[in-house]
């Protein structure tokens, strides 16, 4: 019988060697990864009307 079975209540869980910095990045990471790209902008040229000459 191991020392956690002979006490009968369950031991916290707890990741051993993971930093938080690291946890963190790895969430920043996975929601970079999942994010679709965004769509492209128009050009300037499409969005402002032409200038004409003055006469």
């Amino acid at each position: 019988m191991s020392a956690t079975e002979s006490k009968g209540q369950p031991q916290p869980f707890a990741v051993a060697g993971v930093s938080m910095r690291d946890l963190l990045a790895a969430g920043e990471a996975a929601a970079l990864v999942s994010t679709p790209p965004r769509a492209p902008e128009p050009e300037f040229s499409e969005r402002a009307p032409e200038r004409r000459e003055a006469a």
